[in-house]
């Protein structure tokens, strides 16, 4: 199973997911896409992933920063788009109706190739807002992703339980916010239950839902006006490694893709070593 994040922030969001027993034969999946279809295209390119080869969109939610190419991608390439109803009337100005749209709704898992995807409910301001852990259904390697969260509910908790690879928001540091250039009405909403985490409270998630499987966290949605990526890699990374995990830790960018990383590999790289510290 890999997985890259294409980028994220405000100005974008998308995330790619593929498993398979070779390159040839895997599921790519996309959860998200904030950005145009080109810059899409464009990056899935740099990662060396064929555009037309994407099985799916999953599509979390209705804010453009998560839904602006979704409708020109799926025309272009001919990608069906997996989305709530809610998030289908909210985005009914970016579909034309020559889309091939399949509605999911939170907690009834479905099944693209050889992934399986886990809806899950979450709180944030949107119309319809889910988090998503995608399944590996030949290895059981378990991705999930959650990064518009105002809190994490018990329900968030037990979906990304048992992860091997976390994408988790760390939109703020709870600072930068309070004495930043954002109107107070907007801080309040940034700050609220239906708004973004901070890095304190995804520092306080991350440890929560650590154990022995877990391999790597990608830290995603930072404000570029409210936080600073050494921040949000100091604070989670500081209080999972105080907890004992030495797993793999890095800032998903706004204008870049990660790397392609491969969950076994990092497993057989970091897991021994922590089963012997929690």
């Amino acid at each position: 199973m890999r997985v890259a994040v294409l980028g994220s922030g405000s100005g974008g969001n998308s995330v790619l997911v593929c498993a398979g027993t070779s390159p040839e034969e895997e599921t790519r999946l996309l959860i998200d896409a904030g950005f145009s279809a080109r810059t899409m295209a464009e990056r899935l390119q740099l990662l060396g992933v064929d555009p037309e080869s994407i099985d799916a969109i999953v599509v979390t939610h209705d804010h453009r920063d998560h839904t602006k190419g979704v409708g020109v991608f799926a025309r272009r390439h001919a990608t069906p788009v997996h989305m709530t109803e809610g998030t289908r009337r909210a985005c009914a100005d970016l579909l034309t109706g020559d889309e091939e749209v399949v509605l999911y709704g939170p907690g009834r898992p479905f099944k693209v190739g050889a992934l399986r995807v886990e809806p899950f409910v979450i709180v944030h301001d949107a119309a319809d807002p889910a988090g998503i852990a995608v399944v590996c259904e030949r290895t059981g390697l378990r991705v999930g992703i959650a990064t518009d969260l105002g809190r994490p509910t018990a329900q968030t908790r037990h979906a990304l339980s048992g992860c091997d690879m976390l994408v988790l928001e760390a939109n703020h540091d709870e600072v930068l916010l309070h004495t930043g250039p954002y109107p107070s009405s907007v801080k309040h909403r940034i700050a609220s239950s239906h708004g973004h985490l901070s890095n304190q409270a995804a520092a306080r998630l991350a440890t929560e839902l650590l154990h022995p499987r877990l391999a790597a966290v990608v830290l995603a949605h930072l404000s570029e006006e409210c936080n600073r990526p050494v921040l949000a890699e100091r604070v989670v990374g500081d209080a999972l490694r105080k907890a004992g995990w030495s797993g793999h830790i890095e800032v998903a960018e706004q204008d870049r893709p990660t790397r392609l990383l491969d969950l076994e590999e990092l497993r057989l790289r970091t897991g021994p070593a922590r089963l012997t510290l929690l």
